[in-house]
């Protein structure tokens, strides 16, 4: 099920991030020719790649990855939905201001054509759609390269591979190494980023974990995130632990009631599009479902930016802020 299935409205509304990235671009490692053909993972899927020079990248996630690894040469332009918060917020604004603003819908075959793309990033069922007729499928038949979130190819069609969400976000830096032929300067990246986690873990709180809620959306029933997403690792490195790690999903529907039974300590507030945190907060201090949990009644609100949540560098930012806020919990 799509993240994006609902949030495409709405101008997006996140605080300031406080983080560095490094948007500087790189040479391909050796003498590797962008003529030359190497094979990559695509999900479960064997798949040959040239080194792409018209990429577009769907969401903040895919273009971070991208410019994450210098590779603004290669970008032609990003396709950002409402939801995202400003490209201007990003630490790697700089390198978005040098590529193009293609669309602020969702990612759809037109849009890639008329780029004249020659290689696309984005998530399974979010971004890549059999509904909206975008496939990596569809996309071969035109001579178009492809490359998935590897978070998303937990269901992937054919091909799916199941990896747990930081260590989808290493194996997608290393892949797209790969393809463009700058495996060092993955390493890189991927090497700071594991030290970064290694650092929150080691100071994370001892003792029974804090059991956490993320609220995305919803009322009747909320929406919120399963064992297969970033928050997912966000809240277990830092120490707490998700009251829905059980079940084996991303973006997933549950019911109020078995939020009130897992007693939250933390609610963490998904931040984007049309749907301000305040709002979300206001909402369960009011609701009967919600405002008798530990974690409302003392108000621990945590609230997480959007491209902190999706696969992306930024999910690293998104734990830090989170494994200092429940360092400094009081229980």
């Amino acid at each position: 099920m799509s993240h994006t299935r609902s949030i495409a409205l709405g101008s997006a509304l996140a605080a300031a991030l406080l983080l560095s990235g490094c948007g500087a671009e790189v040479e391909a490692d050796g003498d590797a020719k962008a003529s030359e053909k190497t094979t990559v993972k695509r999900c479960g899927e064997p798949v040959s790649y040239t080194v792409p020079e018209r990429a577009v990248a769907y969401e903040g996630g895919s273009a971070d990855k991208l410019f994450s690894l210098g590779l603004t040469k290669h970008v032609h332009g990003y396709v950002m939905p409402p939801a995202n918060p400003p490209v201007t917020e990003s630490p790697w604004a700089s390198e978005y201001a040098k590529v193009k603003m293609l669309s602020d819908d969702l990612l759809n075959k037109e849009i890639v054509v008329e780029a004249k793309s020659d290689f696309v990033v984005a998530g399974w069922n979010s971004g890549f759609s059999d509904q909206r007729g975008i496939t990596p499928k569809i996309l071969d038949k035109l001579g178009i390269q492809s490359f998935m979130h590897t978070e998303s190819c937990f269901n992937y069609p054919g091909y799916p591979q199941k990896v747990t969400p930081f260590n989808a976000l290493y194996s997608d830096l290393e892949r797209l190494g790969k393809i463009f032929h700058v495996e060092k300067k993955a390493d890189q990246v991927v090497g700071d980023l594991k030290k970064r986690v290694a650092a929150v873990k080691k100071k994370a709180p001892k003792g029974d974990r804090v059991p956490v809620f993320l609220y995305d959306s919803g009322t009747d029933q909320p929406f919120t995130a399963g064992s297969q997403v970033p928050p997912n690792d966000i809240i277990k490195t830092a120490g707490g632990r998700n009251i829905f790690d059980g079940l084996d999903e991303r973006w997933t529907q549950v019911n109020w009631e078995a939020v009130t039974e897992a007693e939250p300590e933390v609610v963490i507030i998904f931040d984007y599009g049309d749907q301000p945190a305040k709002k979300k907060i206001e909402f369960l201090k009011k609701s009967p479902h919600t405002k008798e949990l530990p974690a409302v009644k003392k108000n621990n609100f945590f609230v997480l930016d959007y491209n902190e949540g999706i696969s992306g560098p930024r999910n690293i930012d998104g734990l830090e802020k989170f494994g200092k806020y429940l360092r400094e919990l009081k229980r």
